[in-house]
């Protein structure tokens, strides 16, 4: 039996809830295990929860990168995500904090959501700039990383030096993704499937709140974004719809699409090689994003 298969047949209840974490914990340790060396830090400040992830020889700095997992604001946690954490930080030298923020159904809309941008703040009163941020996630928890952006530029909030997002989770109708998923079936899980588990977070908040429905409005100040998808998932106009957002918005953004990929690719090295390559590209970006930051201070001075 497939992965989708299984998915599309578990109950939304909290056995097949309980069955699905553990389905998906299983896949991310076998596919994409912890890096040997790496050093984990629990975090558990006021209301914020997560892992400091630290791969070997990397020592703590100014500089950060706070990730955000994903799987439906139902599944995953930072424990799921060590591996893909331990390999971001090789890669790109930086520690990661992995945000456990709560999940669904236990907690609803907008837990999630708030507990990002709570640990987000978190870094910040850590001694953290903006500036030595960078945001990355995967799935729905790209959703929640445009969400953070957006709050930020609402209230004011530095931005963090870049966002980069893997398989980006947009839509959460999964209207698009239901599209692609009639043409072309998707290993992972079927659209209706994804869509119960989005309910079980959003539900009942209107499908048009604007924290749900996300846009990029023409004015605002975001950091530049970089978006990775497999060409053939069902979020693949997903990825294509938060370029074409970013562009009508002048928000710099570069998207990338691996044919013959599945969704979240980067977190499954021994099952998809091509995941390194992935992953040096993210680290390529998040060099620039600090560089370009970078550039003002250098020439004040």
């Amino acid at each position: 039996m497939s992965i989708r298969q299984v998915n599309n047949v578990l109950p939304s209840n909290r056995v097949g809830i309980g069955v699905g974490r553990a389905l998906i914990a299983a896949i991310m340790a076998v596919g994409g295990p912890v890096l040997p060396g790496t050093r984990v830090t629990q975090v558990r400040s006021g209301a914020t929860r997560g892992e400091m992830i630290r791969a070997a020889g990397v020592a703590s700095g100014p500089r950060v990168m706070y990730y955000i997992h994903g799987s439906g604001y139902v599944v995953c946690s930072a424990r799921t995500h060590r591996g893909l954490a331990s390999r971001l930080s090789k890669v790109t030298g930086l520690p990661v904090f992995v945000l456990d923020y709560r999940l669904a159904p236990e907690h609803r809309f907008p837990a999630a959501a708030d507990d990002v941008a709570a640990g987000y703040q978190w870094l910040l009163d850590q001694g953290h700039q903006a500036g030595d941020i960078v945001v990355g996630g995967d799935s729905a928890g790209c959703h929640l990383t445009l969400d953070l952006l957006l709050q930020n530029h609402r209230s004011g909030t530095a931005q963090p030096v870049g966002a980069f997002m893997f398989s980006p989770l947009m839509d959460l109708s999964l209207t698009m993704a239901e599209r692609l998923d009639r043409h072309r079936p998707d290993p992972m899980a079927a659209a209706v499937t994804g869509r119960k588990l989005i309910g079980l977070y959003t539900e009942p908040e209107p499908a048009q709140s604007p924290r749900l429905t996300l846009s990029i409005p023409p004015n605002a100040v975001l950091p530049p974004l970089f978006i990775q998808a497999s060409a053939e998932e069902m979020l693949s106009d997903d990825a294509r719809h938060l370029a074409e957002m970013a562009a009508a918005a002048a928000t710099p953004c570069r998207l990338e699409l691996w044919p013959g990929r599945i969704h979240v690719f980067q977190a499954l090295p021994l099952m998809v090689p091509e995941a390194a390559s992935a992953l040096r590209h993210v680290a390529d970006f998040v060099a620039d994003a600090f560089s370009t930051a970078d550039c003002p201070a250098a020439e004040a001075s």
